[in-house]
């Protein structure tokens, strides 16, 4: 499910912070799933359990887990999560619009761009 990268400069935890957020935002990770235990996590991933403590810390106070006492890390609702997500990525996207036109980039190059990085 999560793979390391350890190639990657990134921390770890950074790492796999983005990849738990890419499998809620796909909906491989439903709504209310559970989260695998920290311990588990880090022996699957051979990696100190306090990383993977701090990756749940992160995870939810970006909204995407929630934590039930004595029960573990649960998926909040991917639906508003999806929808935020977007919403910064249409921002991250407007602004990139802004500095080409400040550098000079016509809007048919741009558009041009946009048609040949659809995936």
């Amino acid at each position: 499910m999560i793979l390391i990268d350890y190639r990657d400069t990134r921390p770890i935890y950074e790492q796999v912070v983005e990849k738990f957020k890419m499998l809620i935002l796909r909906g491989v990770l439903k709504s209310d799933d559970k989260m695998p235990s920290v311990r588990n996590l880090a022996v699957d991933l051979s990696i100190n359990p306090n990383t993977i403590q701090r990756v749940y810390a992160e995870l939810e106070r970006q909204g995407y887990v929630y934590t039930v006492k004595g029960k573990g890390n649960f998926v909040s609702d991917s639906t508003l999560l999806l929808k935020q997500y977007r919403e910064e990525i249409t921002e991250r996207f407007r602004e990139i619009c802004r500095e080409a036109a400040a550098a000079g980039i016509p809007k048919a190059e741009l558009s041009e761009i946009v048609e040949q990085t659809k995936g």
